[in-house]
């Protein structure tokens, strides 16, 4: 009974911050929707615009739009403005690893 108390204990001084786990859970929250997951992929392999992203996936440019502001909002791609045109990246290469990680686990 002491070990087991031993390991409940080492593991709830271990857990992170609530506050922590909910932001985590958030993130997730955002590769949960298949047309966020695509415009990642996308731009995984090249920087783009709205038009380029929507003619891609066969999407109209509202709604790209309104999946890369959920995306920007949670700080997974960014942009940059080329004269009139916006350029979507995803944000930083933490992005490109967990699809990576995501995806092998899928296909095991």
């Amino acid at each position: 009974m002491e070990k087991e108390k031993d390991i409940v204990n080492k593991v709830i001084d271990l857990l992170p911050p609530d506050e922590s786990l909910y932001d985590l859970a958030e993130l997730f929250k955002i590769f949960g929707d298949s047309t966020r997951i695509k415009i990642l992929y996308a731009l995984l392999e090249s920087e783009m615009c709205v038009q380029d992203i929507a003619s891609v996936l066969n999407l109209s440019q509202s709604a790209i739009s309104h999946q890369l502001r959920v995306l920007k909002t949670s700080k997974l791609v960014r942009f940059r403005r080329e004269g009139k045109t916006i350029i979507y990246c995803l944000a930083d290469e933490h992005i490109s690893g967990i699809l990576n990680l995501g995806m092998e686990h899928c296909e095991e």
